[in-house]
């Protein structure tokens, strides 16, 4: 039997699925598009919203719901098990540089469904959760909105053979610089490959998107990744780069792995949008020298095709693909997207099965998951005028009672994640208690 197999033939860790379960909660991903298309933004203007808020974080703004996409941020964390084959792949392997440069790989494509995903996901209401069972990826998944202000949404992921753990809490600020909203993921990204005892920790990089006002929509990534192996002292630093003067490092991705003693081990380079490479240093700082660095592109160029164009921020041309540097190792490829991907929010094939709900799921669900969420299924389904009535319903619901709670003195609950302190970090997280798939939701909160 081959690992991909093994994975088939899974062992849960909490109470096993009800008789019939499996036919909803061991998704196959049957989707392959959405009920509707999304609907045109240039009859919206969002600027009338927005004017005030330059240099403000955006977590308390309402925005029209024309300017979301039909899923809930709970459910778009989610696809950061989009690659998940490379977290098995990191399982498998003998050598710690080896399973560091798969780990980096993974941390590099669990932000690549970014691309051009310019729709705003829905914001969770306190206590909303989401859950995700993949047997034939290995894994299973909750998520929980744990704080609304500010908006902190924890997940956990497990093996379904006890080989790994991923979990960590996200806090994304969100801010309008005028022109572009960048978006700071606070938080931190924990695997534990519990067969090799090691735990990596890191950050994910900025997002920002560009020409909120006017133009063509468009996003980058850029900052500094650190992924450390707290078990042997491993290092990797990746460099998400910012597009530059003529975006010539539009969407490039370089880095290293060193070990404790600090010497370099493997380079890792390539695109987050694409793919990503390593190679032994030594052939790279030759292939350096060799290749130098021509020119990519002419040095005069008009100014709206730069990334500071007066008007607007127009989105660089994209160079050519990733050069393969002789002897490199392929770690990853991105997942091509539907062919109708424009026409459905840019998701992912991923994405696109994340809100499916089967006749007869929503009896076995947790009455908190985002898949029953009428404002979400609304938009989901076409239907604007309803989404927008229900998303703001819901807001006042969740409004009601956080006054009734501040009248009573009461504090918010948690229902699966307890906050902590992280071993690793130092700094504060949340973890997950357990419980979840016991399937006993009798004191979920109402908050539909």
């Amino acid at each position: 039997m081959n690992s991909e197999e093994e994975f088939f033939d899974a062992e849960t860790g909490e109470a096993a699925l009800p008789a019939g379960m499996c036919l909803f909660f061991l998704h196959v991903c049957c989707q392959k598009t959405l009920p509707a298309q999304m609907i045109s933004r240039s009859n919206f203007s969002i600027w009338s919203i927005l004017k005030k808020c330059i240099g403000m974080e955006l977590s308390k703004i309402a925005m029209p719901v024309e300017f979301n996409e039909p899923l809930s941020f709970l459910q778009r964390i989610t696809e950061y098990m989009e690659h998940t084959h490379l977290i098995h792949k990191a399982c498998s392997l003998s050598d710690s540089v080896d399973r560091m440069q798969v780990v980096a790989a993974f941390a590099v494509s669990a932000v690549a469904s970014q691309w051009e995903r310019t729709g705003k996901p829905f914001n969770p209401l306190l206590g909303e959760t989401y859950e995700l069972i993949r047997e034939d990826e290995g894994y299973r998944w909750i998520s929980e909105q744990v704080s609304h202000h500010p908006p902190v949404s924890a997940f956990h992921a497990q093996s379904l053979k006890q080989e790994f753990e991923f979990h960590g809490s996200i806090y994304p600020k969100l801010k309008f610089w005028g022109k572009s909203v960048e978006a700071e993921p606070k938080g931190t990204m924990v695997l534990d490959l519990l067969k090799h005892k090691e735990v990596y920790t890191w950050t994910n990089p900025m997002c920002c998107v560009h020409n909120i006002i006017l133009g063509k929509l468009w996003i980058e990534q850029y900052g500094s990744v650190e992924i450390i192996n707290h078990s042997t002292g491993d290092k990797c630093v990746l460099n998400f780069k910012p597009c530059g003067m003529f975006g010539k490092d539009l969407h490039k991705v370089e880095g290293y792995i060193q070990d404790k003693s600090k010497k370099k081990r493997r380079v890792i380079y390539g695109k987050w949008t694409e793919c990503i490479y390593s190679v032994d240093p030594k052939s790279y700082d030759a292939y350096k020298r060799t290749a130098g660095d021509p020119k990519r592109l002419k040095q005069v160029r008009n100014a709206e095709n730069s990334c500071e164009g007066e008007e607007a921020d127009e989105m660089p041309d994209v160079q050519e693909t990733v050069t393969v540097i002789p002897g490199s190792a392929l770690l990853w490829r991105i997942t091509p997207r539907p062919a109708h991907s424009a026409q459905i929010y840019n998701f992912t094939s991923f994405a696109v099965t994340l809100n499916e709900l089967e006749p007869g799921m929503e009896k076995l669900l947790a009455p908190t998951d985002c898949r029953l969420r009428p404002d979400i299924r609304a938009m989901e389904n076409g239907d604007m005028e309803l989404a927008s009535a229900e998303k703001e319903r819901l807001e006042e619901k969740q409004r009601a009672a956080r006054r009734e709670r501040s009248e009573e003195d009461e504090t918010w609950s948690t229902r699966w994640f307890q906050l902590g302190v992280n071993p690793h970090t130092g700094a504060e997280d949340w973890f997950y208690t357990g419980g979840y798939f016991d399937r006993n939701y009798s004191d979920c909160p109402n908050i539909y």
